[in-house]
């Protein structure tokens, strides 16, 4: 069986979404599945310095030796937030879409899913849409008239022509039945590598931002955006400093250098500069020096389908702070891995004050989450579920009734 993941781009710079296809893809084909992706060069202001046209073996992780092979076609500048226009694809989409058993559509409102659907319909491909969060009431209420147009004229027609459609949540598939979809849904969670474990990760991540051994590290790791909300968190430590409560925060991820310059202005206002860091994008070894080295893990965020920074920080024992809108955090509720509070700088603050002054507290809830991202955020559970999903779809062109699994390993 063939399946081909499309996506708009795979760079690190668009968060989580290219990792969940590169990974997604990874456990695949170590299950037998012959899978690929299909993207443009996008990443951000400049292309990625990838080979185009042709089928590569893309290195995504290289500290960990992670690759999968990847077909890559240019996009028209300028692009436009995640619509990245690319005729190339097109092209490549027309001429290819046939060799493949199973479509699997990542992202809405963007050129690329939306052109391969298309093209799926018009050979009689089966394609699966993952939505990705964007149906919950925060995502549709940003630019919500060009989404209104959008879904009128295009994304409406193909969610309800999709073969299935990919949450990751019982609430994600709520949003999409709220949105007026009767598809039949695929609830299945999104995965989390366990990292290497590393050598005095505390020490080390210590020496490396020079952290005085007593001083708590909060660590935010994710893009720095505004639906992430790194400007509550930072509100929320200003009012902990002021009350003489110690830290050093550091906010980890790229972002747009208007943002990044409103952020840094921020943390000067509350008097946070000495104690807050901003390494910019992290991956890899150092990534995990981050997770492994930090004391508590704090993700505020309006929105997220699933959160994988969430996950990751869960595997490597961090407990974490988030906000109702990550819509795990029920999971993390249950599981006594984290707390949920709703976004609001007081009870942040209180929030992060508890788990600042309670190692105790910080290393129940930490092993708590270890235990629940490893026993159900497997990748290769979660591929092992999909793949009879994908043979019933190539097969029948369609789902017939909702799937629903929790991928307990």
């Amino acid at each position: 069986m063939k399946v081909l993941h499309v996506i708009p781009s795979i760079s690190p710079v668009m968060g989580g979404p290219p990792q969940v296809a590169l990974n997604l893809v990874k456990a695949l084909r170590e299950c037998g599945v012959e899978a690929e992706i299909v993207t443009t060069n996008h990443n951000g202001s400049e292309p990625m310095e990838v080979p185009l046209g042709q089928r590569v073996d893309y290195q995504f992780d290289v500290d960990h030796n992670a690759s999968v092979p990847v077909w890559f076609l240019p996009f028209q500048p300028p692009a436009l937030k995640e619509f990245i226009f690319s005729p190339a694809i097109t092209r490549w989409l027309w001429q290819h879409v046939q060799d493949y058993d199973v479509l699997d559509n990542h992202y809405l409102f963007s050129y690329v899913p939306t052109c391969a659907a298309a093209i799926a319909r018009f050979k009689r491909i089966p394609y699966t849409i993952r939505t990705m969060g964007q149906l919950t009431p925060w995502a549709l209420s940003q630019s919500r008239l060009k989404k209104q147009i959008y879904t009128t004229l295009i994304e409406r027609h193909n969610l309800n022509r999709a073969a299935a459609i990919h949450c990751t949540t019982v609430v994600e598939a709520e949003d999409v039945r709220n949105f007026g979809i009767q598809v039949p849904t695929i609830t299945l969670p999104l995965g989390v590598n366990p990292s290497p474990t590393l050598v005095a990760p505390q020490a080390q991540l210590r020496e490396q931002y020079n952290i005085p051994a007593e001083v708590p590290i909060v660590l935010f790791l994710s893009r720095l955006h505004y639906k992430k909300r790194p400007d509550l968190l930072l509100q929320s430590l200003g009012q902990l400093h002021a009350q003489g409560q110690r830290f050093h925060l550091i906010l980890a991820g790229a972002g747009e250098p208007d943002y990044l310059t409103e952020l840094k202005d921020l943390t000067a206002s509350l008097g946070l500069t000495p104690h807050v860091t901003f390494p910019g994008l992290v991956t890899g070894q150092a990534k995990d020096l981050l997770l492994q080295g930090a004391d508590l893990f704090v993700l505020p965020s309006y929105s997220e389908n699933f959160g994988i920074a969430v996950a990751e920080a869960l595997v490597a024992g961090l407990p974490v702070v988030i906000t109702p809108g990550i819509q795990i955090a029920s999971e993390i509720k249950a599981a006594k891995a984290g707390l949920v509070v709703d976004g609001e700088v007081d009870l942040l603050a209180t929030a992060i004050a508890q788990l600042l002054t309670s190692p105790n507290l910080r290393q129940e809830l930490g092993d708590n989450g270890r235990r629940l991202a490893k026993e159900h955020y497997s990748w290769r559970a979660i591929a092992q579920n999909l793949i009879p999903v994908y043979s019933i779809i190539a097969t029948q062109k369609r789902l017939q009734h909702d799937v629903n699994f929790d991928c307990s390993v």
